[in-house]
C-alpha cells in the first residue's frame, strides 16, 4: 500500500508568513523555511516580531480567512486522494490551518500548536515532535507502508530522505542546487505523474 506525504505551505497553499508580510508591509515576516533551515531560530524570530509590531492571533487569521489554495491544487488534492493515500506534513499551526484545510475538501493533516495567551497574543508554539515530518514517514515505513513525499523547502529534506522516493516541488533554485538528486516538479501535473510513476514501481 502507498502513502503520499506533501507540505502545505508552497505545495498546495501560499506561504502564510509572506501574505502576512505583505499585509503587514513587514518584510522582515517575508523569511520562511527556503530562507533559514533552523526551525526554531525562524520561529522565535518571527514571534519578536509579532511582539513588537503588537500582531496577534486575530490579525494573522484575518490574513489566512482570504487567501485561496494555488492554482490548481483543490483539483490535484481531489485527484490524488482518488487513487492514494495522503497525509500532510506541515510545520504550520492548527489555528492557522483550518480554513485552508476547508477550501482543499479536509485531506489529513499533521501539524504543530500555537500557544496563545487570552488577550491573543501568541507567545509560543509546540512542536508536535523535532523533525516531525521525517518521523511522520518514518514511523508509515514502519507499518510497511510505501512512502512518497514532496515539498519545496529546507525543512522537507529530511522527509524526502526518509522516503521511499522524494521529489520537490518548485523550490527556490538554492536548495535544486544542494540536493541535486531529488528530481523537481513545477507543476502539479507533473506532481501527479511523478506520484503515478512511483505507485505503478511500488
Amino acid at each position: 500500500m502507498e502513502v503520499v506525504c506533501l507540505d502545505l505551505e508552497g505545495v498546495l497553499v501560499p506561504e502564510i508568513w509572506i501574505a502576512v508580510a505583505q499585509k503587514t508591509k513587514l518584510d522582515e515576516l517575508k523569511l520562511t523555511t527556503r530562507d533559514i533551515s533552523d526551525y526554531d531560530e525562524l520561529m522565535n524570530y518571527r514571534l519578536k516580531i509579532l511582539d513588537r509590531e503588537k500582531i496577534h492571533l486575530g490579525d494573522i487569521q484575518a490574513v489566512i480567512a482570504g487567501l485561496e489554495p494555488l492554482d490548481g491544487a483543490a483539483e490535484f488534492t481531489a485527484k490524488l486522494r482518488s487513487e492514494t493515500q495522503l497525509i500532510i506534513l506541515s510545520d504550520t499551526f492548527e489555528q492557522f490551518a483550518a480554513p485552508l484545510m476547508k477550501k482543499l475538501d479536509w485531506p489529513t493533516l499533521f501539524c504543530n500548536t500555537l500557544e496563545v495567551d487570552n488577550g491573543g497574543r501568541i507567545v509560543g508554539y509546540r512542536l508536535r515532535q523535532q523533525d516531525g515530518k521525517r518521523k511522520a514517514v518514518e514511523s508509515l515505513r514502519a507499518m510497511g507502508l510505501q512512502v512518497f513525499a514532496a515539498g519545496d523547502s529546507y525543512n522537507d529534506v529530511s522527509m524526502l530522505k526518509a522516503a521511499h522516493a522524494g521529489m520537490f516541488f518548485r523550490a527556490p533554485e538554492a536548495i535544486r542546487k544542494e540536493y541535486p538528486h531529488f528530481p523537481v516538479a513545477d507543476t502539479h501535473e507533473s506532481l501527479l505523474q511523478g506520484i503515478r510513476g512511483f505507485i505503478q514501481s511500488a
